[in-house]
């Protein structure tokens, strides 16, 4: 689920939603999904103007209200917990210290399964420690425009394309949460199942849903302490400490699709665009105009979808394909002399759509 959890990168379990390349195979996949759940738990996102927020006239809290709701938790209270995300047979486990003092939020993730990795944010300044490797990814990110930014416009899309329903109550890592669906109103995307804590609206447990309920990808809390003691100055050494590592900070060029050459011939009910990013070269060898990896991200303020674009390469680009791992799906195709990957948390027939809408316009 990607609540535009911007946050997480690919050098771990958590990612970004600009990562350097196009992701490749059920490995970038997994990444990818269970991070996107991960960042909407931590509260990773920009401050968010609650608009319409006002009581239904029956008393049920609408999907905005529920999603503003969860949202303001995460900038009101510090923590410290254990998050576990499993999808089918995977499971993968992060520790989190989170913090946030009104303007600035700060967070620590360590992976604590898989190869270790320590991810620092601040704000839109992130830095990623690969220990083994001796490297450090640094990144800005920007939380292009998906929620909560679409949830504070006057007029957002959510609510034509998502319902939400008061399930009960249940306790979650020691705490009562109640559960609540918010469920799509066509076969476009997927549904969620949330559990909020009570007294502060915190998520800390989610559910992606797809055919039937059926739950593809998890995420909770296995323990979480409430308003602990997170220093964020703490933080912040932490996050300049670079001594003994390599740097590397990738080159993102913010550009628009049409700049590159590209357009989508049909749009995809509710999705829009947020960003279009490419990768400059890191050598003299610059790609000819059109031919650098882009990727143009679209959201319809809970689910994105990333279309990669990169030049065919015979070697690597051997067969159009689709993947599914988790909530993560990805189809691939030959358009001229590209390749195109289209990623995201959505049904399969989404993507697709998205997939024979691309165009080359020049």
């Amino acid at each position: 689920m990607t609540f535009a959890f911007p946050w997480f990168s690919d050098g771990g379990h958590v990612r970004s939603v600009l990562p350097p390349m196009p992701p490749h195979g059920r490995r970038g996949m997994r990444r990818r999904g269970a991070a996107a759940l991960m960042a909407f738990a931590c509260g990773v996102m920009a401050p968010v103007y609650a608009q319409n927020a006002s009581p239904s006239p029956d008393g049920a809290r609408s999907v905005n209200e529920w999603l503003t709701r969860m949202h303001e938790a995460s900038r009101q209270r510090a923590y410290i917990g254990t998050l576990v995300v499993s999808a089918g047979a995977a499971m993968s486990a992060s520790k989190i210290w989170h913090v946030c003092d009104g303007t600035q939020q700060m967070e620590r993730v360590d992976t604590l399964t898989g190869a270790p990795r320590t991810t620092i944010r601040r704000n839109k300044e992130v830095i990623t420690f690969v220990p083994e490797a001796k490297t450090a990814f640094v990144e800005k990110r920007e939380s292009l425009g998906m929620f909560p930014e679409l949830l504070g416009k006057p007029g957002n899309q959510i609510a034509q394309f998502y319902s939400a329903r008061e399930v009960g109550v249940q306790r979650v890592a020691g705490h009562l949460a109640d559960m609540v669906e918010i469920l799509p109103r066509d076969e476009l995307r997927f549904g969620y199942r949330i559990w909020s804590e009570q007294q502060t609206g915190l998520v800390v447990k989610l559910q992606t849903l797809g055919d039937q309920g059926a739950v593809l990808e998890q995420v909770a809390f296995s323990e979480l302490q409430l308003d602990a003691p997170v220093s964020m100055e703490k933080l912040k050494r932490l996050m300049r400490d670079t001594r003994g590592y390599e740097v590397h900070k990738p080159l993102l060029r913010k550009t628009t699709p049409e700049a590159e050459g590209w357009r989508l011939g049909e749009s995809v009910p509710g999705f829009m665009p947020m960003s279009c990013h490419t990768r400059e070269a890191t050598s003299a060898g610059a790609p000819a105009p059109g031919m650098a990896p882009m990727q143009w991200v679209f959201s319809d303020g809970l689910a994105s979808v990333s279309l990669f674009v990169e030049p065919f390469d015979a070697q690597r680009h051997t067969q159009e394909s689709s993947a599914v791992v988790g909530a993560t799906h990805s189809v691939n195709r030959r358009v001229g002399d590209h390749w195109l990957t289209v990623l995201g948390e959505v049904p399969t027939a989404t993507l697709r759509r998205f997939a024979m809408a691309l165009e080359r316009t020049r």
